[in-house]
């Protein structure tokens, strides 16, 4: 580890505890890792559940976290989520991992109504749209490693050190969307939702379901009656068969 490295996802955690709604009862961390973001909600909610795919992860998380944080060795995408028993589902640095139009809505039934998601992931470089955040966040990722290395010499406080569990974490060195293209995604899975730039190669996501418990999904079109009476049907009798 290079002297000037310091942990970006830590570093987002407090952005994420503000988007938490009030009341907030019950939390989903999704791909909680060592489950240091898990511990950080424990204390601001009654029960987390986290849960994440890889099980040396989990046996991690579940040595630091406390009695009101479930562990769950498990796939989001494949697993059975409760449907909307969740206040907020959180995730951090996950979400570039998955299918996204499929997690947006599979992770949108299991909030209630007026519950939040909110996600911190990793974009594809988009130079030609984002190169002044690019050159920011070269500079300041070195400006803020110096100082965090300054600020760990005296005391005991980490000051985002990259933990023991980091090295060992999966890892997307080359993300599929970019932060445009995640909002087109998100905004068409999700009507509602906001993506933005972050400084240091992360976006957010954000989205509340609606109270009227529809689920913001956007719905498919409605069909015209009249238009399709004078539309023929393959195998009626009312046209060939397409080819």
């Amino acid at each position: 580890m290079r002297l000037l490295d310091w942990d970006h996802k830590p570093y987002y955690h407090r952005l994420l505890l503000r988007q938490l709604p009030s009341p907030c009862t019950r939390v989903l961390d999704v791909g909680c890792g060592a489950g240091a973001f898990a511990a950080e909600l424990a204390r601001r909610v009654d029960h987390v559940d986290a849960i994440d795919r890889s099980p040396a992860m989990i046996e991690a998380a579940r040595q630091t976290t406390p009695p009101n944080v479930t562990c769950i060795l498990g796939d989001v995408m494949r697993d059975p989520l409760p449907p909307e028993s969740y206040d907020a589902i959180v995730s951090v640095t996950a979400l570039h991992h998955l299918p996204i139009d499929d997690a947006l809505r599979r992770l949108s039934r299991a909030l209630r109504p007026g519950g939040v998601l909110a996600a911190v992931a990793l974009p594809r470089r988009d130079l030609a749209r984002e190169l002044p955040v690019e050159f920011l966040a070269a500079a300041g990722h070195r400006v803020l490693g110096a100082t965090f290395a300054v600020l760990r010499t005296p005391g005991p406080g980490g000051w985002y050190r990259p933990g023991p569990s980091h090295e060992t974490m999966p890892k997307v060195l080359d993300p599929l969307l970019t932060t445009r293209q995640v909002r087109q995604h998100a905004t068409a899975a999700l009507p509602g939702a906001r993506v933005r730039r972050l400084v240091f190669w992360r976006y957010l996501l954000l989205w509340q379901r609606p109270i009227d418990g529809t689920g913001g999904h956007r719905p498919v079109p409605a069909r015209n009656p009249a238009a399709s009476a004078r539309r023929p049907v393959a195998g009626s009798g009312g046209g060939d068969a397409p080819k």
